[in-house]
């Protein structure tokens, strides 16, 4: 019998020197080193699911935090009017993630009061804001002037480096033939990356085997 693998999980480098900076990327990074000098108070970064907007909104974190100022990271669900406040403390700057679900009223009192403060909003979603369906007119306006920066899906060198970061946050080793044999058969994306390096990662534990192209071949039936 297979070892049964624990699901024990692992911990992903979110550092700004642990993102891969290639073309689908770049013009995102290059607006987050910027700050804190961006045209508006708000800024947007959408993309696919994976492309690594919550790696670089941890990026953007890190540098409000060297600056000597802190970042509050917003659940979208639980922005309100009412739950501002006490959402973003006496942070001077904020995230929120898939913002497109959040409280239209909530989001523009947030983006109020980070300008009263003079503070910064990282806007994370899957769209950029001109797409959304935003009833309310005053923070249609708002959004729309923000700077929206799109991360698009990885072409071949890109998502090989995805794939290699991928495993070594699991501390595992993967030939070349490997990688080149699953850039050239996966779907597309940062996503796909990340479901194909979990699954191989457990056949291999389970197995007691190295990940291989024959075991590729096998787990992801490719």
């Amino acid at each position: 019998m297979g070892q049964l693998p624990l699901d024990l999980g692992h911990l992903p480098a979110l550092g700004r020197e642990d993102f891969l900076v290639a073309a689908p990327n770049e013009a995102a990074v290059k607006w987050l080193e910027r700050w804190p000098d961006w045209p508006q108070p708000a800024l947007a970064l959408y993309g696919p699911p994976g492309a690594g907007k919550t790696h670089l909104a941890h990026v953007f974190a890190a540098r409000v935090r060297a600056g000597g100022a802190t970042a509050a990271f917003i659940d979208a669900a639980a922005l309100g009017i009412d739950t501002v406040p006490a959402l973003l403390g006496a942070a001077r700057a904020a995230v929120v993630d898939d913002a497109a679900r959040a409280s239209e009223r909530g989001l523009l009192h947030l983006y109020n009061l980070l300008a009263e403060r003079r503070g910064h909003l990282l806007i994370v979603a899957a769209e950029p804001p001109a797409r959304w369906p935003v009833a309310l007119a005053d923070l249609r306006s708002r959004l729309v002037a923000a700077p929206a920066i799109g991360l698009s899906a990885p072409d071949d060198a890109l998502l090989g480096a995805v794939l290699l970061k991928l495993f070594a946050d699991r501390q595992v080793a993967v030939a070349a033939d490997v990688i080149e044999y699953l850039v050239t058969r996966i779907e597309r994306s940062f996503a796909a990356a990340r479901a194909a390096a979990a699954a191989l990662d457990a056949a291999a534990l389970a197995e007691k085997r190295p990940i291989t192209v024959p075991l590729a071949r096998r787990v992801l039936r490719l």
